[in-house]
C-alpha cells in the first residue's frame, strides 16, 4: 500500500492534474438521480478531502443507523491513504451509503484516467 507522502510524490511527478469529484442520490424506485455536488480539485488529496466534506453533509442527515457507515469512513485513515494510492495511480475511487430509500454515490478520479 502507498503511503500519502508517496501517492503525493507520483501526483507531483506530472501523472494527473486533475481530478473530478461527484455525488449523487439515487432514490430507490426512481429513473433519476439527484445530483449533490461536484468538484475540480488539482490533487489527490484536496480530491479525498471534498469527498470526506460531502460524506460529513450526508451523514448528518442520516437517521444514527444509516449515518454510522458514513462516520466510520470518515474516521478510517487507512481507507483514505487507500483512496490517496488509487487516485494517484490513476483509479477512481467510490463511496457508497445507504438509507432504506435512497442510494447515496461519492466518487473522485483522474481526469484522463483510463479506468
Amino acid at each position: 500500500m502507498l503511503t500519502s507522502a508517496l501517492a503525493e510524490d507520483l501526483h507531483a511527478g506530472g501523472q494527473y492534474t486533475s481530478y473530478q469529484c461527484w455525488a449523487a442520490a439515487y432514490p430507490l424506485h426512481e429513473v433519476r438521480s439527484i445530483a449533490l455536488g461536484s468538484h475540480d480539485a488539482t490533487t489527490p488529496r484536496l480530491a479525498l478531502r471534498w469527498l470526506q466534506e460531502r460524506t460529513s453533509h450526508i451523514t448528518d442527515q442520516l437517521d444514527a443507523a444509516h449515518a454510522q457507515p458514513g462516520r466510520h469512513w470518515l474516521t478510517d485513515e487507512p481507507e483514505h491513504e487507500r483512496a490517496l494510492a488509487y487516485l494517484a495511480t490513476g483509479t477512481a475511487y467510490q463511496l457508497t451509503l445507504y438509507d432504506e430509500n435512497t442510494r447515496y454515490v461519492l466518487v473522485a478520479y483522474p481526469r484522463g484516467a483510463a479506468s
